[in-house]
């Protein structure tokens, strides 16, 4: 139980963050036809994710709580897309190239796919 509260806790504020930082950067841009704001969220995320990823690893700075809180909360509630570059990186790291291209491929196609297969079915219902 601790655990999904700490979890809980990380996710919150990502949330937040998240939508702070979206509009704060979509209002820099200037832009009302490019998602400017999603983008550097989730390439702020990215970084942030690499970064913070290297030094549990390599320097062990953080806890188990701490890395759920930070990676899975915080990180994980900002930007899921930062797991995905992340996972994507490790299965590079490791030479798994076929399931790195397997793993782009799958999200970006699929992902789209299901967005469309969504909205075609809330319309087919709800029009």
């Amino acid at each position: 139980m601790v655990k999904l509260l700490i979890i809980g806790a990380g996710g919150f504020l990502g949330a937040v963050l998240r939508y702070l930082l979206t509009g704060a950067f979509q209002n820099l841009s200037g832009s009302a036809s490019f998602p400017f704001g999603t983008l550097a969220v989730n390439l702020l995320g990215c970084f942030m994710i690499g970064l913070l990823s290297y030094i549990a690893e390599y320097r062990s700075l953080f806890g188990v709580e701490t890395r759920m809180f930070v990676f899975v909360g915080l990180l994980g509630a900002m930007t899921t897309f930062s797991t995905f570059g992340n996972e994507t990186y490790g299965l590079i790291k490791d030479a798994k190239f076929s399931f790195a291209l397997l793993n782009i491929g799958i999200h970006v196609t699929v992902g789209l796919g299901a967005v469309w297969l969504g909205r075609v079915l809330a319309y087919a219902v709800w029009r």
